[in-house]
């Protein structure tokens, strides 16, 4: 697209995870009138699907681009989305490409666009829309069993075997990670060439008879027939719909990767500590390396901690070796490069007004954290993006192109699907944010009474409630 004034029939707002997976989402369904524009902030999808992408002038975010991510508003990580949404990629026609795609499969599902998150699943219904594995299949470490342990006694609070098929469940639950930026670069291969442009940054969004006019940083105007922003928490697009800010929950989250050359010998075991005031974990993402993160309410004498991941290391080491945690942990944590350790303030959208408010208006809409950010304690975020791609794709496809486009005008079936769309996704997106909430609040409880019923009763609860909310299925692209 040249300098000026450009119309486009699709335009998105963000090319992280739930851009990227929208844009893909509405090019297997047929639109072709896409264009993703891409900004340290902001980026946009729209007309002919085209795709430039320059590895060096413009990394992918991944690991060891936490602060980049953050700058654009995206959830920042060491590179990993644990839980990797199954089904939202499979949904994409993406999986097989990943490294270590190769997984058993399972139910339903999902950290995905069936759901993401702690208990990941597979729709083997999806398959069919899978290319051919044109990535080597690295080997990768699927999490069986996930367990819980009290931070204050040292003993196993809760165990459960995620091989298992549960009562009324369709399959066996998994937890596993994916690399950020092979997700993203996955993603972003499977768009036709032209499809992202960088650099353009949003000054303001205004009404122009029918369509929507963003003005550009550089000078240049664009004019969407839909809009739909996914650039993450600190949405302009969010803002202008009058959604909430994001709430600080007034906890923080370091989170860290270890590399062992030589293997870590760990068993695939998601492991939570839970208690005193703070909530950590770790689970193998593959024979090398290991996921940690460990949160915590910061007080007066926790400042400038943040300001190095040494610094951060040695709190979160000094911290946790003052808890009941098996030396293994420490030695992960000890592990951990410096600059793969990193923290940052856990924000949520109120689900007062994800119930109240617009998630849709007109011609634009929100999806991904610019629709819900919540408190990783579901590690759903990453899969409910997903989800919201395959929901979207699905609904405005279908209004646009489907058995729906031979009524009404075109802006009235935009309309109609957008709010479709919108009306499938409140109700899932207050449950996660809700539920997350609240299992952090609990299970980081540095309360004696609290700690004891959390302890003795509700921490199977809890765990079985993070496992239920990956059993979601948002239907496929085609299909509900």
């Amino acid at each position: 697209m040249h300098r000026g004034e450009a119309i486009e029939d699709v335009v998105i707002v963000g090319a992280g995870l739930a851009g990227l997976a929208t844009a893909l989402g509405l090019h297997r369904y047929g639109n072709t009138h896409m264009f993703i524009c891409w900004y340290p902030r902001a980026c946009l999808v729209a007309a002919p699907i085209r795709t430039s992408l320059d590895p060096l002038e413009n990394p992918i975010p991944g690991f060891g681009n936490s602060c980049a991510a953050q700058e654009r508003g995206e959830e920042p990580g060491p590179g990993v989305v644990a839980g990797a949404a199954d089904g939202g990629v499979r949904v994409h026609g993406v999986e097989e490409r990943l490294p270590g795609a190769g997984r058993p499969r399972g139910g339903r599902q999902d950290q995905g666009a069936a759901s993401a998150g702690a208990g990941v699943r597979s729709s083997p219904a999806l398959s069919p829309i899978s290319p051919p594995d044109r990535f080597s299949r690295a080997p990768t470490s699927h999490c069986c069993r996930l367990r819980v342990m009290s931070s204050s006694t040292g003993e196993v609070a809760q165990e459960l075997d995620l091989t298992a098929v549960q009562k009324n469940r369709s399959g066996p639950n998994e937890i596993r990670c994916v690399r950020r930026d092979a997700l993203l670069q996955t993603l972003e291969e499977e768009l036709p060439r032209g499809t992202i442009r960088y650099s353009s940054r949003i000054v303001s969004i205004e009404d122009g008879g029918g369509v929507r006019i963003l003005r550009l940083a550089d000078g240049s105007t664009l004019r969407a027939k839909v809009l739909i922003g996914c650039d993450g928490i600190n949405s302009v697009v969010a803002k202008w719909l009058g959604l909430a800010e994001p709430s600080y929950s007034g906890r923080m989250a370091a989170r860290g990767l270890a590399h062992f050359p030589d293997g870590h010998g760990l068993e695939p075991k998601f492991l939570q500590f839970i208690g005193r005031g703070f909530r950590s974990g770790m689970r193998p993402c593959n024979q090398t390396d290991v996921y940690w993160f460990f949160t915590w309410t910061p007080s007066e004498n926790d400042k400038g901690v943040i300001e190095s991941g040494s610094k951060l290391k040695q709190f979160v080491l000094a911290n946790l070796t003052a808890l009941k945690v098996p030396p293994m942990a420490l030695a992960v944590i000890e592990r951990s490069e410096t600059s793969e350790v990193f923290a940052v303030p856990l924000r949520f959208r109120p689900p007062l007004s994800l119930l109240t408010g617009s998630i849709s208006k007109g011609s634009v809409c929100v999806a991904g954290d610019a629709l819900h950010p919540m408190t990783p304690d579901l590690g759903q975020g990453g899969c409910a993006a997903l989800e919201d791609s395959v929901v979207l794709a699905r609904c405005l496809g279908k209004a646009v192109l489907g058995d729906g486009a031979r009524s009404g005008t075109e802006s009235q079936r935009i309309e109609e699907g957008l709010r479709e769309y919108a009306g499938i996704r409140r109700w899932r997106s207050v449950e996660l944010v809700a539920t997350a909430y609240v299992v952090g609040f609990i299970q980081q409880s540095n309360n004696a009474i609290g700690g004891f019923l959390r302890d003795k009763f509700l921490s199977g609860f809890l765990a079985r409630r993070l496992l239920k909310m990956a059993e979601y299925d948002c239907g496929t692209l085609w299909s509900c």
